[in-house]
């Protein structure tokens, strides 16, 4: 709860509606809620492959060039989205494990067509882009996830 209001409040001084809006989906999603019920662990998932995707994108930018950085960020983006995706179809099914196992193949399935559908869009409407950073920002927030189970 102290959290929450710590996230909240630095959201309200910023008076930024937009950070406003960030702060509350951090609320939503990585803290504790009214009743007590703890943040889902796939959720912090996707916030380390969120600040991975950043972290790799300005390295890559910084080391390299912008335009590279660029193409690796879109590619861990788009990892990122999928994860995210799947992480909002699964998180709160549970009881029988045939429905739950059900559940998780459908949003795999979800998943890697979304994945598929962005690639093509960012090949399409960015006929500039790096092709190995692409790949490689994929790669390394899909990798990611393997370690982040780890952390989490």
């Amino acid at each position: 709860m102290r959290t929450r209001k710590r996230l909240t409040s630095l959201g309200n001084r910023l008076y930024n509606p937009v950070l406003c809006v960030i702060f509350s989906s951090l609320n939503r999603f990585f803290v504790s809620n009214s009743n007590n019920q703890p943040s889902k662990p796939i959720y912090k998932i996707v916030l380390f492959q969120t600040l991975l995707v950043l972290l790799f994108a300005v390295a890559v930018a910084a080391f390299q060039d912008l335009h590279k950085g660029f193409s690796a960020g879109l590619g861990g983006a788009i990892a990122a989205i999928g994860s995210l995706i799947y992480a909002m179809l699964v998180a709160d099914k549970t009881g029988d494990p045939t429905t739950v196992m059900k559940a998780h193949f459908r949003a795999e399935m979800v998943k890697i067509f979304i994945t598929a559908v962005l690639f093509l869009l960012v090949l399409l409407l960015f006929h500039s882009v790096a092709a190995l950073w692409l790949i490689l920002g994929f790669a390394v927030v899909t990798l990611s996830y393997w370690f982040a189970l780890f952390v989490v």
